[in-house]
């Protein structure tokens, strides 16, 4: 048996577990009507633990509905048909209490450190609160199994196991992950990777590396990760996205935090940006298949979406803005606290008073345009989204190579302040591969696997603003979406390839001259700005918090004679 072999859920070799009862346990036994449901797998006993657990295997939304309703206090049918739930006292992620075991082999491999997302614990402290989180667990009436995929890649797919004691964590992953037949799940044997969720219950502060109540622990050797004190979905989301960042570039294969999509004639397109850049707006494109709008693989045969569901923003979400999502919102959709009307229970979309990070998970078959299997050919299109709320970065430009990796490793984005009184400076955010949250290995281990990829199969890399000209956030404007999108239609075609470039100033970019339905004045932002001396200080500003933040990256050697970091550094702003 491999050593990372989930041991308490391990029935197969060892039988202390309880012997299973399907079903909800405070329901008289009846006659066994649901004996088409699969064998639920046995949660073995701990030593503190005082009683059998009732595994619900594998629930439908309908089952998981009923469950909800029943037994979780907060949780409605709107009128729209979604379930909607609260995630209690978190409503985001915590990315500081997550912790990452730092063993043998974890310690050469993962990036550690200053600027890494990775925060170290050892192998005691996460045994510690793995007792604490599986000792909860088997308290409980019942828990929740959900036994799933990830990666639509038919070779490279990871088997997930998640233990939780929510029928909404349970109906959210049912959602996220890829949902697997009756027959996959007859043969669905040992999970390459297991979940216990016990966010209801807090970690003990006083245990070593605790910081507060909440803990989101990993163990790649173990392959297990446990969750304490935190109840909000998406952390089972993207700790099995850190975990893809983790095993897919050990196989070859890289993990990319982005949108992507197709067109009728197989040209794949992927999307990269922070939030407010427009990714999941501009990936969602009723010309083109989309395959997935937010984590995927790029393998030897392609792309393939990591994910079977799709985790929207909802907040001022309308019909007319985003169709897709606002229809893709009914039955068997999670609804995470939003706030609706008491009597008729419609969903007020603009109403953030329990959180502003309001979302839906929801099945990628509910998007229409979806591709299944959520699959496509190599990437054509490589587009990095940056909303530029100085101003001066153009509305599109065709990057080299090297500039790809500079801005890819960079992965910026500018954030409008608060829009309360005071100050409304524009604040430059960078984010490693533009998911610096979620990456495991060195930026510039997935940059540089990006550029081969790119480069074999004749990728090309462009760099698209959706965020002002003619000035910063507060004296310029937002650049038309329909301006954007026929930026977008043009790298699509391949249109973009065909026309004549100049390249600017500082930054070194390729800006074309003309695109088709584009005012042409606007693609070189000087000509917009009315105070050419305030573009060019902002410019410099801009190419300074650039470099400032890509030092944390220079002292990684790439490459043998490190030639390459060289290049990726020549291809940044040069003043």
């Amino acid at each position: 048996m491999p050593g990372w072999y989930s041991a308490s859920l391990a029935s197969l070799t060892r039988e202390t577990g309880p012997k299973v009862v399907k079903g909800d346990p405070a329901r008289k036994r009846e006659a066994p009507k649901e004996v088409s449901h699969p064998v639920a797998p046995t949660i073995s006993v701990s030593d503190s633990s005082l009683k059998f657990t009732h595994v619900l295997y594998n629930l439908s939304p309908a089952e998981l509905y009923e469950q909800a309703l029943k037994y979780e206090k907060g949780s409605f049918i709107t009128s729209n048909g979604a379930l909607a739930t609260l995630s209690g006292a978190k409503t985001g992620r915590a990315p500081r209490d997550k912790r990452v075991v730092k063993d043998h082999t974890t310690e050469d491999d993962l990036w550690w450190g200053k600027g890494s997302p990775n925060i170290e614990m050892d192998e005691h402290t996460f045994m510690v609160n793995r007792e604490r989180a599986v000792d909860y667990l088997n308290s409980l009436e019942k828990v929740f199994v959900n036994d799933q995929f990830l990666n639509w890649d038919p070779q490279n797919k990871i088997k997930v196991r998640i233990v939780s004691a929510r029928a909404y964590h349970s109906l959210f992953m049912h959602n996220m992950c890829i949902r697997p037949s009756p027959e996959e799940l007859e043969d669905f044997g040992t999970p390459d990777f297991t979940i216990y969720n016990a966010g209801q219950f807090p970690c003990n502060r006083y245990t070593h590396y605790m910081t507060s109540s909440t803990s989101i622990d990993l163990n790649l050797a173990r392959r297990e990760m446990v969750i304490l004190g935190t109840q909000y979905a998406g952390e089972m989301k993207k700790g099995l996205f850190s975990v893809m960042h983790y095993l897919m570039p050990k196989r070859g294969i890289l993990s990319l935090h982005s949108g992507c999509n197709m067109g009728k004639d197989g040209d794949v397109a992927l999307f990269f940006g922070l939030s407010g850049t427009g990714k999941t707006t501009l990936s969602t494109d009723h010309n083109r298949s989309l395959i997935g709008d937010d984590e995927h693989c790029w393998g030897d045969n392609g792309v393939s979406n990591i994910e079977g569901g799709c985790y929207a923003k909802c907040i001022d979400l309308s019909w007319e803005k985003e169709p897709d999502i606002w229809n893709a919102i009914k039955f068997g959709t999670v609804l995470e606290n939003v706030v609706f009307e008491e009597h008729t229970r419609e969903v007020d979309y603009a109403d953030k008073s329990v959180t502003e990070n309001t979302r839906a998970a929801y099945p990628i078959e509910y998007i229409p345009n979806a591709k299944i299997p959520c699959v496509g050919p190599h990437p054509k299109n490589v587009i990095l989204l940056a909303c530029d709320a100085f101003g001066v970065l153009p509305p599109v430009s065709k990057l080299t190579l090297a500039q790809t990796m500079y801005h890819f490793i960079s992965g910026y984005t500018a954030l409008v302040a608060g829009t309360e009184e005071g100050v409304k400076e524009p604040r430059a955010t960078f984010s490693a591969c533009f998911g610096a949250a979620f990456i495991m290995l060195h930026p510039t281990k997935y940059a540089a696997m990006l550029a081969d990829k790119m480069q074999q199969h004749g990728a090309t890399g462009w760099l698209v603003n959706t965020g002002w000209s003619g000035g910063s956030y507060g004296s310029g404007s937002r650049i038309k979406l329909a301006y954007t999108r026929k930026i977008i239609d043009a790298i699509h075609s391949g249109s973009l390839l065909d026309v004549n470039y100049k390249k600017t100033e500082v930054f070194g970019l390729e800006i074309p001259t003309e695109v088709e339905g584009v005012p042409s004045e606007i693609l070189d932002p000087i000509n917009t700005w009315g105070d050419k001396k305030a573009y060019e200080e902002t410019l410099l500003k801009l190419a300074g918090l650039f470099r400032n933040n890509f030092a944390t990256f220079t002292d990684h050697k790439i490459g043998e004679d490190d030639s390459l970091t060289q290049e990726i550094l020549a291809a940044g702003p040069i003043f």
